[in-house]
């Protein structure tokens, strides 16, 4: 997919959940012509809308950025995986599609005049009117039975960060199919006349003045925008970018060996992402497997998918979870839970055999933050794990008390026995020492951008990169503080304000 050539009023670089949104906002607002840069390819793949394609969406060479974090000092010097999509849709197109608002005292708590909970609620509401987010249509019954995992539970109601629940998730899919960003606000937007380039990755902004202007690629070509140039890059690309470019600490750039174009001393401060560790089970009846006793299923999966859109190629692997308050004392949820209902191995191998499923506890409101940043080699990417004590003790009492609640839970004949760590782990110590040696993230990083109304923030609140005119940011890099649950519906609300924002500031 490629656009013609010409001039454009806006360029959005990236067309990611954030990206997709901005650019249909900005076209429903007749702000100008519109061009979306795209680093990857378009998102037209089977293994892209059928949901449990992501299983090998994940790491693919061509739709994956691949990243790797800098060795963490808090899970004794370990480097993460960090999959970010590269294709229309960007890590939409990659994920488990759950889909959370996250808490209303989340966004009260980024202190920003303009995003307090009224605001943003109503623009959730309008995305979610395009998006129609619903519970999984065809849960795996092991995922069912979560909803007895309390007492006072509702089983109807949907699981939610604002207090302890638990059940199927809520998913942007539509008949069984994947429906993200590029499905929802992308392509009505280039039918109104939104061009799009795929294939052509950003190398650096450039500046006339004090203005961006354009936007030049790695091979050197280049296209110029005439009201302003909005990065939806994500918490990774979009600070990649910027440094790029000549934006960021002087002192790092000069570092690395780049020329200074403005001095941003915190561009690439407060990453952060949610920290979480892992239960795996495992027993014959139980969830879905690479078993015999499913082989009939399997070698029917991608058929009845094609046919129905369901059966087991219709999971999105994360199918529930729950939200809970580690202590257990009656407080608001500080852990959320995803529920995978297949057997995920643990020995580092892609496959292993048998059935069973798996559950993990990650820190909702992290205080640990990281920083990215520039070397002579390219970005560093340190997420800061476990930097503040709070989050690696909150991690401990909650994974405990995910494995009391999975125990307590109502399985019934579908029940399996903890496989790993199983009698490894008993104690609070051997439970600090086992998450240290097993923890990653949940693969929601934000903040490289963080929007304030303090003059060290890079972002403004109406999104405005401070120091540069007619340079915006739009994506999940502009967050104070991350959501208490997967990001990808407050990235898509992010996008969708800042296309009404962007139309209404642009000179």
């Amino acid at each position: 997919m490629a656009a013609t050539g010409g001039s454009y009023d806006f360029i959005v670089i990236g067309a990611g959940s954030a990206g997709c949104a901005v650019a249909a906002g900005l076209t429903a607002r007749e702000a100008g012509r519109v061009l979306v840069i795209e680093a990857g390819p378009s998102d037209r793949s089977p293994l892209v809308k059928m949901p449990f394609g992501l299983v090998w969406m994940m790491g693919s060479q061509k739709r994956d950025w691949r990243y790797v974090s800098a060795p963490q000092a808090g899970l004794g010097g370990r480097r993460l995986n960090i999959p970010r999509g590269r294709m229309l849709g960007g890590s939409g197109s990659i994920n488990s599609m759950v889909w959370f608002r996250g808490r209303a005292d989340d966004f009260r708590a980024w202190a920003t005049p303009g995003w307090d909970w009224p605001e943003v609620e109503a623009a959730f509401e309008e995305v979610e009117a395009r998006l129609t987010p619903a519970p999984l249509a065809t849960p795996h019954p092991v995922t069912q039975a979560l909803s007895t995992m309390f007492k006072a539970n509702d089983p109807a109601a949907n699981p939610s960060p604002e207090r302890e629940s638990a059940g199927v998730f809520r998913y942007n899919m539509r008949n069984g199919r994947r429906w993200s960003a590029a499905d929802a606000f992308l392509r009505p937007a280039i039918e109104q006349g939104v061009g799009v380039m795929t294939g052509r990755q950003v190398a650096r902004i450039g500046l006339q003045g004090d203005r961006a202007r354009t936007v030049e690629f790695t091979d050197g070509s280049s296209v110029t925008a005439g009201k302003g140039i909005v990065l939806s890059a994500g918490a990774i690309g979009s600070p990649e970018i910027l440094l790029n470019s000549g934006i960021g600490p002087a002192d790092d750039l000069r570092a690395a060996g780049r020329d200074v174009v403005r001095d941003v001393p915190e561009l690439g401060a407060n990453l952060h992402d949610h920290p979480g560790a892992g239960l795996h089970y495992k027993g014959a009846g139980s969830g879905y497997g690479l078993d015999p006793s499913l082989a009939h299923r399997w070698a029917a999966a991608p058929f009845r998918w094609a046919l129905s859109r369901k059966g087991i190629f219709a999971s999105p692997t994360v199918e529930g979870g729950a939200f809970f308050n580690a202590a257990g004392d009656g407080g608001a949820p500080d852990i959320q839970s995803h529920f995978i209902p297949f057997l995920v191995g643990w020995e580092g191998r892609r496959y292993t055999f048998g059935r069973g499923y798996f559950a993990d506890a990650v820190v909702c409101r992290p205080k640990s933050r990281g920083r990215l940043s520039l070397g002579r080699a390219g970005i560093e990417i340190d997420f800061g794990l476990f930097s503040d004590p709070a989050d690696l003790d909150l991690l401990v009492k909650g994974w405990l008390r995910l494995r009391t609640l999975m125990a307590e839970t109502d399985f019934g004949p579908m029940k399996a026995e903890e496989a790993f760590p199983n009698g490894q782990v008993t104690t609070e110590d051997e439970a600090r020492a086992f998450i240290r040696n097993r923890a990653a993230t949940a693969y929601h990083p934000v903040g490289t951008l963080r929007m304030g109304a303090d003059a060290q923030a890079p972002v403004d609140p109406r999104l405005r990169l401070r120091g540069v005119d007619g340079l915006w940011v739009a994506d999940a890099s502009i967050m104070p503080s991350v959501t208490s649950a997967n990001t990808n519906a407050p990235s898509m609300m992010i996008g969708h304000r800042a296309g009404a924002m962007i139309a209404a500031d642009a000179d």
